[in-house]
């Protein structure tokens, strides 16, 4: 008697059993939920607050545009650019005789940098107009004399205040910068016959622009706000001509209000051009540059669109 064995079955041919899937369960952070919902009540409660004072905000959008405003605005940007002309100008010269070894220009740019950082930039504007007191006349010889109170104008007085004073600010990050690139580069410099001064321009301070930048954006948006202490040597820029108005009009209050509103404005607008300024000179430091806004944006809509149609 013959027994047919089926060798097309037998437990080796069964398939082993897998591990089980794992479910992952993620962790809940409760706490995250309960700062939220704190964070999100104290901001109702002050929107809320400001919505049952007694602020006329129909003001606001009345005066938003009026041409006095448009005017300071003008103004407060043109003293911003200038300021900052005079104090990146400044800035630099003074990180060049600090790094000098002339002990001489070294002291001198240590006093500058000290004295004008160590004084409150509304003192230095205070001091600066009343100067009078001490230079009755400005005798420049051929060229020009007049008296002080009618050369040092408001205008004159406000960029002189502002710029000096930020050269200081200037000359700690441009020397920074300065200090960040290697000495090698240098040295290389001058191995193939380059002078000191051309060196600087066309070795050093480009690699060093990549330090120096950032900080400089933030100093250009905060000279944007600094601006307005110069209303007290009566420069007419934003926030003088919105305490003019506010007089006039009877809603001190509102033009604050608009004046800040202006602000955030114009500080969003730098910001951007921060960002995509720092984005250029981070080309030859970064392998991948970060994704612009809009870059984010759309692949956020292309993911969202993706889902939809994987989800159809």
């Amino acid at each position: 008697m013959t027994v047919d064995i089926d060798k097309t079955a037998g437990p080796a041919d069964t398939p082993p059993a897998g591990p089980e899937a794992i479910k992952a369960i993620p962790v809940r952070h409760y706490g995250r939920y309960v700062s939220a919902v704190v964070a999100i009540a104290l901001l109702g409660a002050v929107v809320y607050a400001f919505s049952q004072g007694k602020i006329n905000w129909d003001a606001i959008p009345d005066y938003f545009f009026d041409d006095r405003v448009l005017s300071g605005v003008g103004k407060t940007l043109l003293l911003t650019a200038l300021s900052m002309a005079i104090g990146i100008v400044g800035g630099i010269l003074l990180a060049v005789m600090r790094l000098s070894k002339n002990p001489v220009t070294s002291a001198i740019a240590w006093f500058y940098i000290w004295f004008f950082r160590g004084t409150p930039v509304l003192v230095q504007l205070i001091v600066w107009f009343n100067l009078g007191l001490v230079f009755e006349y400005i005798n420049l010889g051929p060229v020009y004399r007049d008296e002080w109170s009618d050369f040092m104008t408001p205008f004159l007085t406000a960029l002189l205040g502002l710029g000096l004073n930020e050269a200081a600010y200037m000359a700690e990050i441009c020397r920074a910068g300065l200090l960040a690139v290697d000495e090698g580069q240098t040295e290389a410099a001058h191995a193939l016959g380059m002078s000191h001064a051309k060196t600087l321009r066309r070795i050093v301070i480009p690699q060093a622009m990549r330090v120096i930048v950032p900080p400089t954006g933030n100093e250009v948006i905060n000279m944007l706000k600094t601006t307005s202490l110069v209303s007290v040597v009566q420069y007419s820029e934003l926030l003088r001509v919105a305490q003019d108005i506010g007089q006039t009009s009877g809603a001190p209050a509102e033009m604050l209000f608009l004046a800040a509103a202006w602000y955030l404005l114009l500080t969003s607008v730098f910001s951007v051009g921060q960002y995509y300024l720092e984005r250029y000179y981070a080309r030859g430091s970064s392998r991948q540059l970060p994704p612009t806004p809009w870059q984010k944006i759309k692949k956020n809509v292309l993911s969202l669109s993706s889902r939809k149609g994987v989800t159809a």
